[in-house]
């Protein structure tokens, strides 16, 4: 049986605690040699979703960088054009006038 009094259970956080012994179980209730093939699986896992997560934040930086040159065009497109002249009043409403 483990050691509860063990300070790598004693954060001082009692979720986290609770979470990493139960972690220390699921792999010492496996034989070693599958506890370590089961931890390579998941590290394989994990490294895998934080590559998708970079390339992910590579997309969003270059979502970012092509909105501002659309934002900076039609900024420039909408100087050179002359729409149609804006209304200074409203109309009275329908009933009314």
């Amino acid at each position: 049986m483990a050691d509860t009094n063990d300070s790598r259970y004693k954060t001082g956080n009692p979720i986290c605690d609770a979470m990493r012994f139960l972690k220390d179980a699921s792999y010492a209730i496996l034989p070693a040699d599958a506890a370590r093939q089961l931890g390579e699986f998941e590290k394989n896992v994990w490294g895998g979703i934080r590559w998708f997560a970079e390339k992910n934040v590579g997309w969003i930086d270059d979502s970012l960088a092509a909105a501002e040159r659309l934002r900076e065009e039609w900024h420039r497109r909408r100087e050179h054009t002359t729409g149609p002249e804006p209304i200074r009043q409203t109309p009275p409403p329908e009933g009314v006038g």
